[in-house]
């Protein structure tokens, strides 16, 4: 048991460079948050749900944290900060990452499969402050998802979405430097989806500039051989 938790605390400072030691992660609203919903989780498995809805308010009033006690979330799951709501049908894989405002929400359950209303989160994925996941979404392993998007289609993994509704970023999104990058994407002008579309279009009239270059490159010399086999007839 001291060994996970120990586990858990560094997971945690592998993608918080705030706290100075392990005790001070023990004070986090998120671990706490996580703490409670396993207990709550457990009751709702056992189908005790007025006890297990017990634990999720008293959580949420500690915590600002509102986890639905029938959430399955799995190892090392982080929420900075808080102000996060998670509904009942979401399923959020290992290593996942929830910034302060993040909502994974549900939709009617007759668009669902078999009643599940709310995403599924691959692991290693990232959800960036005030974004939403509405629906039963499918979130690839390793997806990022900006600050204030709004996700309504499923995201592929690896991909980094961004905007209202949710988007792929034109240009993959690859950390240079460290393996995690804080709220999913990197706060350079490189990553900015507005400049990588000007680099692309940029890149393109080059090549056509080329290429057209190159044709009339060989129409002068065509029309110099022509102007030349006339002379000699």
């Amino acid at each position: 048991m001291p060994g996970r938790l120990f586990s858990y605390i560094d997971s945690i400072v592998a993608r918080d460079p705030a706290p100075r030691s392990r005790w001070e992660v023990l004070l986090y609203p998120g671990v706490w948050a996580v703490g409670f919903h396993k207990i709550a989780h457990r009751l709702f498995k056992a189908r005790l749900y007025f006890l297990a809805r017990l634990v999720n308010h008293f959580a949420r009033f500690m915590t600002s944290i509102d986890i639905h006690p029938g959430a399955t979330i799995g190892k090392n799951f982080f929420v900075d900060h808080g102000f996060v709501v998670i509904g009942e049908t979401a399923e959020i894989g290992d290593n996942v990452t929830m910034y302060q405002g993040s909502t994974l929400g549900g939709t009617n359950p007759t668009s669902g499969v078999g009643g599940k209303r709310h995403p599924t989160l691959g692991d290693g994925v990232i959800v960036s402050l005030g974004a939403a996941i509405l629906g039963p979404l499918q979130i690839g392993a390793g997806a990022r998802i900006g600050a204030n998007a709004v996700v309504t289609k499923d995201v592929a993994e690896g991909a980094t979405v961004v905007g209202i509704p949710a988007k792929p970023v034109p240009v993959e999104v690859k950390p240079e430097t460290q393996e995690f990058v804080p709220y999913g994407t990197p706060c350079t002008e490189r990553f900015d989806p507005a400049t990588q579309k000007l680099e692309i279009l940029q890149c393109e009239i080059e090549i056509l500039q080329k290429r057209l270059a190159e044709l009339l490159a060989e129409r002068a010399d065509e029309k110099a051989a022509k102007t030349k086999g006339k002379k000699t007839a």
